[in-house]
């Protein structure tokens, strides 16, 4: 055999076994068993009672966020899109690293905020800034962690997006595919710790 068939079998090789890690990793990054909220009017909201949806976006924001505040839109728009195929969007406010308070402005939209008075669910899900997303789907034993990070890739100006990470990963689990992308580095404020 020659050196140039050898060379050729050996970068066909590596490529298939790095699109076999890269769909391993989007297919599944973990499993959350459950975990509880708390709303507005101090009711628990507990993950395993969305385990006959399809799948369930956790969201973390803060309203002192420019970030968080820029998203507030699309993230209304997307939950209430998804809501009629089985996906629930869980907002979580969590504290960040500013100390400037944070309220909406007039015309911004208010997303219903749970609570996670002690931190556990942005640390289970390995989550660092707001807003980021983590999609999960309900499997044996938990819910499968399909995709953590960024919503799309431009968080300022919603007209110019050109990649919609989560609404990607939604269509592809939707439809019984692989998420197609694992995680994506989220732009935004850190999460206080």
């Amino acid at each position: 055999m020659s050196f140039r068939r050898i060379s050729i079998l050996t970068a066909v090789a590596l490529l298939a076994m790095t699109l076999a890690v890269g769909v391993a990793r989007a297919q599944g990054s973990g499993t959350v068993a459950d975990f509880t909220l708390k709303t507005a009017a101090n009711a628990d909201v507990a993950l395993k009672s969305y385990a006959k949806d399809k799948a369930v976006v956790v969201v973390f924001l803060n309203p002192a966020c420019a970030f968080s505040r820029l998203y507030q839109e699309r993230l209304a728009s997307l939950s209430s899109f998804y809501r009629s195929r089985g996906v629930q969007f869980l907002f979580i406010n969590v504290p960040i690293n500013l100390d400037a308070p944070g309220t909406a402005t007039p015309g911004e939209v208010e997303l219903p905020t749970l609570t996670d008075a002690s931190q556990q669910v942005a640390g289970l899900l390995g989550v660092t800034k707001t807003a980021e997303a983590v999609v999960l789907e309900p499997a044996a034993g938990g819910f499968a962690v399909r995709y953590r990070g960024a919503i799309d890739d431009n968080p300022q100006v919603a007209g110019s997006v050109q990649q919609a990470y989560l609404k990607q990963v939604l269509e592809n689990v939707l439809a019984g595919r692989p998420a197609g992308v694992a995680d994506k580095r989220a732009a935004g404020c850190l999460i206080k710790r």
